[in-house]
């Protein structure tokens, strides 16, 4: 008697849930904006999401990989205040090139990462606990150099933020916008494509496996926080332009916005599961609740930390949801 040909289960895998969700909830309420607020559905408002959240975007994508290895990183909106202060106090007061900070202070949080990591990794230390001296560490750093905002007048820095890249008929684009896209990107391919990205993956599902597996978990977990530092620091590069100043109270809380942005993109808390392009819809998610509430006129700007804080609950009873429904291997 012939064995019957196995077939193809059609059922939805769970570990889509969180991010069908993330996607669906962003078309709601575009959909919503659009049919209540006249100017609500056009070009220019769904690109000045990107516009205006270029730095959230690149420094969410380390915060995923972080994320994913069942890390966290509350280091970042610190290490961008500093990256800002840093390239002020350099090209304001010393007179450097902002060819040669910029290059340096993408350095500087990419070792500040990678330090954190080696300690995380070599003592088996607390990733909250670690990145949480590291966020007072630089946060610090700050007022070491000034306790003042610092103005940046350089032509260069004023030109690149005045940049525009026109797309079609009246929208455009910054160069900012188009950066963030392009790490997107690149970050997208790392972690879908490439050895580094399936180390992060299994690292994340169990750590033990992993170096049972032979892979190079101790590195691994060196180069994600390094990575998270670079991103972080190419964020104070981008808020550097977009402010065109240096102060130490720059992106305070925006480590949070980062983690809120890649849970409700769909990467689970505990690591293992999640998109980078996830985190986008994260980060954009942020941008047209606040844009719908600017819209609207009546509403105080707080109303954009109580709606994320109401979603934040939802998608991590999602992740419960799916970590319940999900087969055991």
């Amino acid at each position: 008697m012939p064995t019957p040909a196995p077939t193809r289960s059609t059922r939805f895998d769970p570990k889509y849930w969180p991010l069908a969700a993330t996607i669906s909830l962003f078309m709601v309420v575009a959909t919503f904006g659009s049919l209540r607020y006249d100017g609500f559905f056009s070009a220019q408002v769904f690109l000045n999401l990107l516009i205006d959240n270029a730095f959230l975007v690149v420094v969410a994508v380390g915060m995923t990989f972080v994320v994913l290895t069942g890390g966290i990183d509350l280091s970042v909106g610190s290490v961008i205040a500093l990256t800002t202060m840093v390239s002020a106090a350099l090209v304001e007061h010393r007179g450097w090139s902002p060819w040669l900070v910029i290059p340096l202070v993408l350095l500087m949080g990419t070792a500040f990462g990678a330090f954190m990591g080696h300690l995380i990794e070599r003592y088996r230390l607390q990733p909250f606990i670690v990145t949480l001296a590291g966020m007072f560490l630089a946060r610090g750093l700050c007022y070491v150099i000034s306790i003042d905002s610092i103005s940046i007048t350089n032509e260069s820095y004023s030109a690149i933020s005045q940049i525009r890249v026109p797309l079609w008929e009246d929208a455009s684009v910054s160069a900012s916008a188009l950066i963030a896209l392009a790490v997107l990107l690149a970050a997208i391919f790392v972690a879908h494509y490439t050895p580094f990205g399936r180390t992060v993956y299994a690292i994340g599902g169990s750590e033990v496996s992993a170096r049972l597996m032979g892979l190079p978990v101790r590195r691994t977990l060196v180069s994600v926080y390094a990575l998270s530092g670079f991103c972080a620091a190419l964020a104070g590069v981008l808020f550097t332009f977009y402010m065109l100043s240096g102060y130490g109270l720059h992106a305070v809380g925006l480590e949070l916005d980062a983690i809120a942005a890649v849970v409700i993109g769909g990467t689970l808390l505990t690591g293992g599961v999640g998109y980078v392009a996830g985190t986008l819809f994260g980060v954009l998610m942020l941008g047209i609740i606040q844009t719908l509430i600017s819209f609207d006129g009546t509403l105080s700007s707080w109303w954009t930390r109580i709606v994320v804080g109401a979603l934040l609950f939802v998608f991590c009873l999602l992740q419960r949801v799916f970590t319940a429904a999900a087969p055991r291997r």
